[in-house]
């Protein structure tokens, strides 16, 4: 079954005060928006990618700890097609690897699988970024980067998702052919 960035963002606004903070509901919305204009500048379904970026944090609906699988679980359970539900377990995981995150990778068999073996999608790849450039606004992934590094226990594992996270803008930033935050002329307002 299809899903909309409509019944998306319907799904957000149902969840607001349904946990413990709805900080993770306004960095949904910024990562719907954000990525629909990276796909807009790629020349890709805004709609689409609109969708997994407001969808993408789902699970935290139901367990913030352990958000990526709930998340993946809920969708299907609802009946969505696989694009919605793989995105939430793609978007905290860089270059097919469990150990390329922002925290401490936890051993769950089904997603460090699913992960190695899944080939992501431009859309995928596009939320991995926009996950990292959103906060209640859209913000310089460095910006970004370091409150959620001030913010969290550091792990062996960060150097190398920084590295990762920065390869990723490159990679979009040739795809573009310019700077990707010339897309975001308020990010100079949030710096």
């Amino acid at each position: 079954m299809k899903l909309t960035s409509d019944k998306s963002l319907e799904m957000l606004k149902d969840a607001r005060g349904k946990t413990s903070h709805d900080g993770w509901i306004d960095h949904s919305i910024c990562v719907g928006k954000t990525a629909g204009k990276i796909a807009e500048a790629l020349n890709l379904d805004v709609e689409k990618a609109k969708t997994l970026g407001y969808i993408h944090d789902i699970g935290k609906l139901i367990k913030f700890e352990g958000h990526v699988i709930e998340g993946y679980n809920y969708l299907k359970k609802l009946g969505y097609d696989d694009c919605y539900s793989n995105v939430c377990l793609t978007h905290s995981y860089l270059n097919n690897d469990v150990n390329c995150t922002q925290g401490e990778p936890t051993d769950i068999p089904f997603r460090t699988e699913f992960i190695k073996n899944h080939e992501y999608t431009i859309y995928e790849k596009i939320i991995n970024l926009c996950d990292l450039m959103c906060m209640k606004n859209v913000v310089t992934l460095e910006k970004r980067l370091i409150d959620v590094i001030s913010r969290r226990p550091q792990h062996k594992n960060i150097v190398y998702h920084v590295k990762e996270a920065l390869k990723l803008k490159k990679y979009f930033d040739d795809l573009l052919g310019y700077n990707l935050y010339d897309l975001f002329p308020e990010i100079k307002e949030n710096l």
